[in-house]
C-alpha cells in the first residue's frame, strides 16, 4: 500500500512537466499537420485552402528534394565518417599518460562548446577564404593557387566545419570507455606475443563496440537537423549543392513564403528522422544485449 502510494505521489509531481512537455510538442506538430494540408502562402493572406496531399505531392516531386536528400545522407555519413575515426584515434592518442595531459584534453574538448554559428564564420572568414584564409596563405607558401573551398567544395566544406564542432563529443565518450577497459587483459595479450595493431582490433575495438554505437546514434539524431553551418557559409548553393532537408524546409518557409510547403516538408523530414532513430536504436539494443 505505501509503495503505491509512493507511486502515485510521484506520478503527481511529474504530471505538470510530463503535460508541459507534451503542449511543448504536441500543440507545434498538430498545427504542423494542419498547415501540411493547406495551400498557404504569407504572400496572399486570406486565400488559404484545403489542399489534401498536393503539398507532399509538391515536395517530394520537387528536383530539389532529391538533390537535398542525397546531400544530407552526405553529410551526415561524411561528419561520421571523421568523428569517429578522428575521436577513436584522439581518444587513443590522449589516454596516454604524458606531461600536460589535463590541458591537452580540455584543448580537444573545448570546440563542442563554440556556438554552430560563431565555428562556421571563423572557418569561412579565417580559414577557408580565398584571399585571406589561413589554407589560401599555406596555398601561396608552396607555390599554389588558392582554393575556394566554399565555392568549390561546398558540402565537403560545411562537413569539415560540422565534423569539427562534433569531433570532441565523440572523442569524449570514446575516451571515457577507453579508460573503462581492463588493463589486465591488454598486459596479458602483451604477454602472449601480441602487437599493438592486434591488442587495437581485437581487445579495444570490440570494447568500445556500445561508445561507438552511442555517438553514431546521437550524432545522426542532431545531424539530420543541420542548418547554421549551411546559412552563414553557402546558403545551400551553389544552386542545391550544399541544400540538405533542412535548409530547403527553410527556403519554401522565408524565402518562398510557402507556409503549406514547408510544413509537408518538416512532416516528411520528421518521418524520416523517426525511421533512422528507430533503426538506430534497435542497432543499440542489439549491441547492448551482447
Amino acid at each position: 500500500m505505501a509503495t503505491l502510494h509512493t507511486r502515485t505521489n510521484a506520478r503527481v509531481m511529474m504530471s505538470p512537466a510530463v503535460l508541459m512537455l507534451l503542449v511543448w510538442m504536441v500543440i507545434p506538430l498538430g498545427m504542423t499537420l494542419y498547415f501540411s494540408f493547406l495551400r498557404y502562402n504569407l504572400l496572399m493572406p486570406g486565400m488559404e485552402e484545403f489542399t489534401g496531399f498536393g503539398n507532399y505531392e509538391f515536395f517530394l516531386t520537387d528536383p530539389a528534394f532529391l538533390d537535398a536528400l542525397f546531400n544530407t545522407l552526405l553529410l551526415v555519413g561524411g561528419v561520421l565518417l571523421v568523428t569517429v575515426v578522428g575521436g577513436t584515434f584522439l581518444a587513443l592518442l590522449i589516454d596516454q599518460p604524458f606531461w600536460g595531459q589535463g590541458i591537452v584534453r580540455l584543448l580537444v574538448i573545448a570546440p563542442f562548446f563554440v556556438m554552430p554559428t560563431v565555428s562556421a564564420l571563423v572557418w569561412k572568414n579565417m580559414f577557408m577564404h580565398p584571399v585571406n584564409g589561413l589554407f589560401a596563405w599555406i596555398a601561396h607558401g608552396f607555390g599554389l593557387e588558392p582554393v575556394d573551398w566554399l565555392a568549390v567544395l561546398p558540402l565537403f566544406s560545411i562537413t569539415m566545419i560540422v565534423a569539427w564542432g562534433w569531433l570532441p563529443f565523440a572523442t569524449l565518450i570514446i575516451l571515457t570507455a577507453l579508460q573503462s577497459l581492463d588493463q589486465e587483459q591488454k598486459e596479458a595479450a602483451e604477454m602472449d606475443g601480441a602487437g599493438s595493431v592486434s591488442i587495437f582490433l581485437y581487445i579495444t575495438l570490440p570494447h568500445l563496440a556500445r561508445a561507438l554505437t552511442v555517438v553514431i546514434l546521437i550524432e545522426t539524431i542532431f545531424l539530420l537537423s543541420v542548418f547554421a553551418e549551411i546559412l552563414v557559409t553557402t546558403n545551400g548553393g551553389p544552386g542545391t549543392a550544399s541544400t540538405n532537408i533542412s535548409y530547403l524546409i527553410y527556403a519554401q518557409a522565408l524565402l518562398q513564403f510557402d507556409v503549406g510547403g514547408a510544413s509537408a516538408g518538416g512532416v516528411v523530414a520528421i518521418i524520416l528522422a523517426n525511421i533512422v532513430a528507430i533503426f538506430l536504436i534497435r542497432m543499440i539494443g542489439k549491441n547492448l544485449e551482447t
